[in-house]
């Protein structure tokens, strides 16, 4: 698995085999960011369920201003800790997700939702995000899944189907 585009385009990211993690494949990911492009420029992301960090390490490649990734489980954590290395503005954090959004007061323009798919925690976590005012206006929610059931009172802004997995992106605008 690399960077597919901008600055840190080729770049290894470590994580592709290891239990516990599904990266992005590259094809979804470079269209992914072909329709998220012109929200990229100077946002504040996160990647929550973060894994390898392919998808905030694909923003910060794409001119982000910065990136938290949040990993729970100890061995993915430490791969994520190389694939970040020499990485400018990646802020890694070892926490559960509902602590990290419990305790976080940074507003987000980019989110990332790729949880493991059997948890179901994308409604969940939008709810928080929401409820916790964790996201600037006019952001952006970027879920992958496969069955999920997504409740939420979002705007949808692009749905797409890769195989069995689905991409859909949402936009926040306050009331």
């Amino acid at each position: 698995m690399r960077v597919i585009s901008g600055k840190y385009k080729g770049k290894i990211i470590n994580g592709f085999n290891i239990d516990g993690t599904r990266p992005t494949m590259d094809r979804i990911k470079e269209s992914l960011f072909g329709m998220i492009q012109i929200y990229l420029e100077d946002s504040t992301c996160l990647d929550l369920f973060a894994g390898s960090g392919s998808l905030g390490i694909e923003a910060l490649s794409n001119d982000s201003k910065q990136c938290y990734f949040v990993e729970k489980n100890d061995i993915i954590f430490n791969i994520l800790k190389e694939n970040l290395k020499m990485m400018e503005n990646a802020i890694l954090i070892k926490q559960d997700y509902e602590k990290f959004l419990s305790n976080i007061n940074t507003k987000f323009d980019i989110v990332f939702l790729d949880p493991p798919y059997k948890l179901n925690l994308i409604s969940k976590s939008i709810e928080i995000l929401i409820k916790k005012e964790l996201l600037n206006d006019n952001a952006i929610i970027i879920c992958e899944y496969e069955t999920e059931k997504i409740i939420c009172d979002l705007a949808i802004l692009k749905e797409k189907k890769y195989g069995s997995k689905f991409i859909t992106i949402y936009k926040y605008e306050k009331n």
